[in-house]
């Protein structure tokens, strides 16, 4: 198998049909979908996939000051590639892009199912993330 993974913007449609093979399609609230997916595959300071020939099979979105922190929003494998490592190649990519492990602090928000990646990865809970929430917000998972 032979994955390419890189930096690269990808189209809000081609991230949309990649969300309904991930376990990420329900992450996102329903209100203003597809609007906001289109600011957040231009906007993301880092972009990186992972194909399989032209295949988009893997995503990792990162925003970063280049300078201290990186925060990942997010990190999905099309669930037919999922345990093969492509997550974590993805995830030091983003980490080294953004500066390196020396320099760079890393947060994501992770779901139940996530959390035992994000630990195997060397990630533990902290608590001085803060947080200010008024965002309508509601489920639905993309593709269904």
């Amino acid at each position: 198998m032979n994955v390419v993974i890189q930096e690269e913007r990808i189209e809000k449609n081609e991230y949309i049909e990649f969300l309904s093979r991930t376990d990420l399609g329900s992450q996102y609230p329903k209100e203003r979908f597809e609007e906001r997916i289109e600011k957040l595959v231009h906007n993301a300071s880092i972009s990186l996939t992972a194909r399989i020939d032209k295949k988009l099979i893997g995503v990792c979105f990162g925003i970063t000051d280049f300078a201290y922190w990186l925060f990942i929003t997010d990190l999905g494998i099309d669930r037919a590639y999922a345990k093969q490592g492509i997550g974590t190649k993805l995830l030091k990519l983003a980490h080294k892009t953004a500066g390196g492990e020396k320099d760079i602090a890393m947060y994501t928000c992770a779901n139940e199912q996530a959390i035992p990646f994000y630990e195997k990865m060397g990630m533990s809970f902290t608590k001085d993330v803060m947080e200010l929430n008024h965002i309508q917000w509601t489920s639905f998972t993309v593709g269904e």
